[in-house]
């Protein structure tokens, strides 16, 4: 499993209900509120060999209430 981490900009008002979506979708291993330029926080694992940008595009992103999101991917643990 490849832990990534998406930040995730939500339409003013919705960050919660964006949140609330995230949970029903059991996509999330943590989720945080955060300040700055984005509402969200999320850590979620990839099985190796699934593509990324389509995980996100599938599971994540197309939350309504999400404006935009930034994905880092994770190569090495310490």
């Amino acid at each position: 499993m490849k832990a990534v981490f998406v930040q995730l900009q939500c339409v003013p008002g919705q960050t919660y209900a964006v949140a609330d979506q995230l949970f029903e979708r059991e996509v999330a291993s943590e989720l945080y509120s955060t300040s700055g330029e984005y509402d969200l926080l999320m850590k979620i694992y990839i099985e190796e060999g699934v593509d990324v940008g389509k995980f996100i595009n599938e599971k994540v992103a197309n939350v309504p209430g999400i404006v935009r999101s930034l994905t880092t991917l994770t190569f090495k643990a310490f």
